[in-house]
């Protein structure tokens, strides 16, 4: 039996990138969903009624939500390169990073960004500079999170070479500096010569343009 797999996300989603990532990491044929947020389609309330959010995985007619949770499945059910590492203590420090990428570190760089500076509060900005920094040691002497080979952690922080430096653009603040954080600044390039990320790369200008009109409309 033929696997079917059908991704419902969006193209600008760096959430819906990461799914895309994994599933061209493993060689899985897949049909991708374009979803208009602001019409969500019956597909999508169906597949994901709890949150009712992109990106949802649908395999042989199962929804799997959750782009972190999505990613996971596709490396325990796909054959191909192991996504995360074998062993379970390696395991586990990866899951431990891009928890941390996710939640703390990805809610602490969105506030800073999208603050005004007129507004802005110093402790926004030094919230976000004490995660970056955790993650720029985390990074020293490291080409990624997991050493020579992309995987699990990268893929989990690609909000910053997709997201951050577009973002910055729009709103004028600029948080991540190769001066403040140059280990990051490095695996930065380094994600974003890799041939699977290459070919996933989302349109720069029509995102700049995005976020420049969600800055005017703060």
């Amino acid at each position: 039996m033929v696997d079917q797999v059908k991704l419902i996300g969006v193209s600008g989603s760096s959430y819906s990138r990461r799914v895309e990532w994994a599933l061209r990491v493993k060689g899985v044929k897949y049909e991708f969903i374009e979803e208009d947020l602001q019409n969500k389609s019956s597909l999508l309330l169906e597949s994901n009624p709890v949150l009712k959010k992109i990106p949802v995985l649908i395999h042989n007619g199962k929804p799997i939500c959750e782009s972190i949770v999505i990613v996971e499945y596709i490396d325990e059910t796909f054959e191909g390169p192991s996504i995360l590492p074998k062993d379970p203590y390696d395991r586990a420090i990866a899951r431990f990073w891009a928890k941390f990428l996710d939640g703390m570190c990805l809610d602490a760089v969105r506030k800073a960004l999208w603050s005004k500076r007129e507004e802005q509060e110093k402790n926004i900005q030094e919230e976000a500079y004490e995660m970056l920094k955790i993650v720029d040691n985390e990074l020293k002497d490291k080409k990624f999170f997991s050493g020579d080979k992309i995987g699990f952690v990268d893929v989990a922080a690609n909000y910053i070479p997709f997201w951050v430096e577009i973002v910055e653009e729009a709103t004028g603040n600029v948080l991540i500096t190769s001066e403040k954080f140059p280990n990051l600044c490095a695996w930065i390039d380094e994600y974003l010569k890799c041939s699977e990320v290459q070919e996933n790369l989302p349109d720069r200008d029509m995102m700049l343009s995005f976020f420049k009109a969600k800055a005017l409309a703060k």
